[in-house]
């Protein structure tokens, strides 16, 4: 905690919604992360980038304990929200999930009715008391999503009969109805054509106003495009951590003027 060091510059700590401080990941044996500092900062989009199995996913998961679902992953280091170690015993990661809420690389909506895709999270955390509230806050989620306009009269129909960009924006949906405070989101678009990529990068750019947004692409133009700080991640090492605008024209290390210039990865 006395660690208030960052690569690029001192950020103010009121700034700061989470920070990680020499965090490393093992598979087993297998050292997978390795002595990674971020600070993730509020109202911000930070992205991470780098080749196939350079560790971004990983660490990512590491922010709401995903890998604690993962028997043979121990996460050591120390990982703060709001200057609160998530990884205090006293910690509950469904709590912490839903402060952390996460949208993952493929849309995933439950075999559920739109509507109950949204209230599922609320239900489950007790943040309505009755119905009222209950449609408020998934009227709330889906417009947050840029969705309600198209849902708002098939509320009761399922969500897999969305297309796909409809069903990631209904994943968003779901994830900001427990009203969290981070929102990772591990590569949103890989699996959406164009023209819903642009509405989910554009829907990203409006989610920042409300929340710390960290995301994981394999698209250097999408990083460019929707962040404004970037982490580049190789071979399970942070190896470069600043201002988006720096890291593509004037990267310090040349590992990642290797990568962005095609290089490398």
């Amino acid at each position: 905690m006395n660690d208030m060091r960052v690569v690029e510059r001192d950020v103010d700590i009121n700034e700061l919604k989470m920070k990680a401080r020499d965090v490393d990941v093992f598979y087993g044996d297998i050292h997978a992360i390795k002595n990674v500092d971020v600070d993730i900062e509020d109202k911000t989009v930070t992205a991470f980038i780098g080749p196939s199995g350079c560790g971004k996913s990983t660490f990512l998961r590491c922010l709401n304990r995903m890998n604690d679902t993962i028997d043979i992953c121990r996460v050591t280091g120390t990982i703060t929200l709001d200057n609160e170690d998530i990884y205090d015993p006293k910690v509950d990661p469904v709590q912490l999930r839903a402060k952390v809420g996460m949208v993952f690389q493929k849309p995933n909506p439950f075999p559920k009715s739109i509507y109950d895709n949204v209230a599922y999270g609320p239900r489950i955390h007790g943040l309505s008391s009755n119905k009222a509230d209950l449609d408020q806050i998934v009227e709330r989620s889906l417009r947050r999503a840029a969705l309600w306009n198209e849902a708002k009269d098939r509320l009761n129909e399922p969500g897999t009969g969305l297309s796909g960009g409809q069903q990631q924006r209904l994943c968003i949906a779901r994830a900001v109805a427990t009203n969290p405070e981070v929102l990772l989101m591990d590569e949103p678009c890989s699996a959406l054509d164009p023209i819903a990529t642009a509405q989910v990068e554009e829907l990203i750019d409006e989610l920042r106003s409300q929340y710390s947004v960290v995301i994981v692409t394999h698209s250097m133009q999408q990083a460019a495009r929707v962040s404004q700080k970037t982490a580049f991640f190789h071979l399970g090492e942070l190896v470069e951590f600043g201002e988006t605008g720096h890291i593509f024209t004037n990267p310090d290390d040349p590992r990642t003027e290797s990568y962005i210039t095609g290089r490398i990865g």
